[in-house]
This record gives structure tokens, sequence and C-alpha cells, in this order.
């Protein structure tokens, strides 16, 4: 096979995930626009007329958008593919710098550069209008700078070591490689895991003790009769950048800490938040979170070892507009072809990932001894959100990893009896 039926190979592939997708999302557009002058049965006389219709008007300007971001994304995709341009930057680049490892990481990071400029006004326009005009956007400008900063900092502290590894590996280790790459990333994963809301976290938000008093006293009482350890509940200061709410755990072993943002703790009542929290327990009682990981390092693997069958390929990165084989190409090609495939496997990643909501739903409807608390936080959630209450079904099942809210009251309702 020459360089232009494999590059004609990609394009295929690349034109089949632009245009399902696109599908997907007017089916989506569509679904909310018929849907819209109607608020959904489970919710009326939670959501006001006026309310539905600013969550109708929420969902279809951000659809909207994602269709425009997307499609100037893949168009410039196309265009540094078919121009060659990525084998053009790795030959101006050589002129600057030796070749070898650090050679690699700065190319690396070039590209990267690249296309987060790209993505970035889109970034600015969606926190900075859309989130802002519907009320959700509370970050100022220094903050996002500041985070951003941060970012620039912490990104290449997590990342070269990874990468030098990675190279390490490749380079020393034999036709075994992949496997000795798996295990090294795996740990440095885990490290990171342990650091994160030790270290990492704090920088971005304030982390505080939740207070004592009936809250605190129920999600202790909480987390003791359902076997979950934790070094302690902490608030986190959410709404000094959104007006979205979450909860979740982060951090393993004897680090494990309860975060729930401070935006949550306003909108619901004590017992909807000891729901959501039981679902997040959940999620780690049901062992969701190793089996996951499992999965990551499993696929980890499968793809360092399709990497070490392609390296010495001279065909792929001569179709990519290489003249000759690295470690940094190889990782680029690699990223760039796993787009189609990763998108085509999304419903079946996503399937699994929804039938945990429901068994994490499950478990917090047992430990708080039915689902009322829970499915009035969900709709609370929903409200103060504007969570799209009409998904197309064909939607949802590619892309969300949660349930539809509409799917998971109802899921809730009807083991009600068994519960």
């Amino acid at each position: 096979m020459n360089e232009k039926n494999l590059l004609a190979i990609y394009l295929v592939l690349f034109f089949m995930e632009f245009i399902v997708s696109w599908f997907l999302s007017i089916l989506n557009l569509n679904n909310i626009l018929k849907n819209r002058n109607d608020i959904p049965a489970l919710f009326k006389g939670l959501f006001s007329e006026e309310k539905y219709a600013a969550t109708v008007s929420y969902n279809l300007e951000k659809g909207k958008f994602s269709l425009l971001s997307g499609f100037v994304s893949s168009s410039f995709l196309l265009i540094v593919v078919l121009t060659g341009f990525l084998g053009h930057l790795d030959t101006w680049l050589s002129f600057y710098f030796r070749d070898g490892y650090m050679y690699n990481i700065v190319y690396i990071f070039l590209v990267s550069i690249i296309f987060s400029l790209v993505s970035l006004p889109f970034s600015l326009f969606s926190q900075f209008y859309i989130e802002e005009f519907y009320g959700f956007n509370k970050m100022t400008a220094r903050t996002y700078l500041s985070d951003t900063a941060k970012q620039l900092l912490i990104t290449p502290v997590i990342a070269v070591p990874m990468l030098l590894g990675l190279f390490f590996f490749m380079d020393k280790t034999g036709s075994f490689w992949w496997l000795y790459a798996t295990l090294f990333i795996t740990v440095l994963q885990l490290i990171v895991f342990i650091l994160y809301p030790l270290v990492i976290a704090p920088l971005f938000n304030k982390f505080t003790p939740l207070e004592d008093g009936e809250l605190k006293e129920r999600l202790n009482s909480l987390a003791h009769r359902t076997g979950f350890k934790t070094s302690g509940i902490y608030l986190m200061d959410g709404s000094r950048r959104s007006s979205h709410s979450n909860a979740y755990f982060t951090g393993i072993g004897r680090v494990k800490r309860i975060v729930l943002f401070d935006t949550l703790v306003e909108s619901l009542s004590v017992d909807e938040l000891e729901s959501v929290l039981a679902h997040e327990i959940g999620h780690y009682r049901k062992k969701h979170i190793v089996k996951r990981l499992i999965l990551s390092v499993f696929m980890m693997a499968v793809g360092f070892y399709v990497l070490s069958l392609l390296m010495n390929w001279n065909t792929l990165y001569r179709a990519f507009g290489y003249a000759e084989p690295g470690y940094h190409a190889i990782l680029i090609i690699l990223s760039i072809c796993l787009s189609p495939f990763s998108f085509f496997l999304s419903p079946l990643g996503n399937g699994w990932s929804r039938k945990h909501e429901y068994e994490a739903d499950r478990f917090a409807k047992e430990a708080c001894g039915g689902g009322d608390a829970m499915m009035s936080a969900l709709k609370k959630l929903g409200l103060d959100n504007m969570s799209n209450l009409t998904p197309h079904s064909a939607y949802s099942f590619f892309h969300y990893s949660h349930p539809a809210l509409s799917e998971r009251l109802a899921a809730l309702s009807d083991t009600r009896e068994d519960q």
C-alpha cells in the first residue's frame, strides 16, 4: 500500500466521522426545537414557561455553536493533513534543535499549542458570551489568565517526565517497550491521582473543611455506614468561575476526600445533598473507578502495542507529510488517526458509563432509604444547570456518558417498589 492509498483510507474515516457527528447534532437540535413549546410532563410545576424557554434557548445556542466550532476544528485538521504541514514544521524545527528526546517533546508541545490556539477563540466566546449571557459565567479575565498561566506551568511538569520515560522505553527496551511504557505511565498517573487533591487542585480553588452542623453529621454518617473512608469533606469555591454545580470525590487510598461545590450546597437541601454524595460513594462501592482504571490501562497497552507495530512503517509517515520516522511523528499521527476510531467506539464506552450511573443511583436510593431525595436533587440540578430535557435518543446514545435526566428519573421511579 502506498501513501496515497493510506491517506485516502484516513480521509474516508475522517469524513464518515464528520458526517455522522453533524447528522446527530442536527437531529438533537431539531428535537429541541420540536419540543420547545411544551414543558415535558416530568418537569411541569418545576420549570416556569420563562425558565423553560431560556433553557431551550441555551441548549440551542450551545448546539449551534458546537457545530460551528467543530466545523472549524475539522477544517483546520484537514488542511494540516492535506498540506503536509506537520512534515514542514518538522523540517523547520530541525534547523533550530538537535535531534533527541527534547526535540521530540518540543515538537509535540508546539503542535499542541497550534491546535489550542485554533480552538481558543471558541473557548473564550463560549465562556465569556454564551455562559455569561445565561448567567453561568462568574470567571473574570484575571482569573482566566491566572488559570491559564498555572496550566501552562503544570502541564510540562507532568507531561515532560511522562514523555521522557515513554521515549526511553521505546528506545532502550526492545520489542516489549510497549509493556514497560504502560506500567511506567500507569504508576505516574497513580502518583498524580494522589498529588492532585493535595497539590494541584488547591492551586485553582479554595478548599475549606465543611463546617460542623447537620449537613456534616449526615454526610459523615452516610460515609461511615456505607464503608467509605475519607480524609475529610470539603467545600470548594466553584462559584468563583461558574454557577454550575457538582460534587465528587478525589484522590485514592487515605487521601480520598469528598468535595462539594458551594453552589451545590446553596441550592440543595440536606436530604438532597446526602443522596448526591451517596451516588458518588456508589461509584466507589461498585468499584466503577477501579474498573475504569483497568480499562484505561488495557486500552493504553493496546495503543502502545499498535504503535510498536507501526513505528517503522515509512509509508505511514509519508502519508502524513513526514520525510522520515520519529517518535514525535508517530505519536502525532496516532492522535490524529485515533479520532475516527474513538468516535465510532464511543457508544460502547458511554453505554458502559451510563450503566454505572444507573447502578450508582440505585445504590444512593438504597443508602438513603428511598429515591425521592435523589429525584428531587436531579430535578433541581437540571433546573439550575439548564440541562437539555429533550435530547434525541441517537445523540445521547453516542455522546452521553450519563443517562438523560428523564431516563434517570424514570429508572429511579421504576425501582421505587423494590426499595
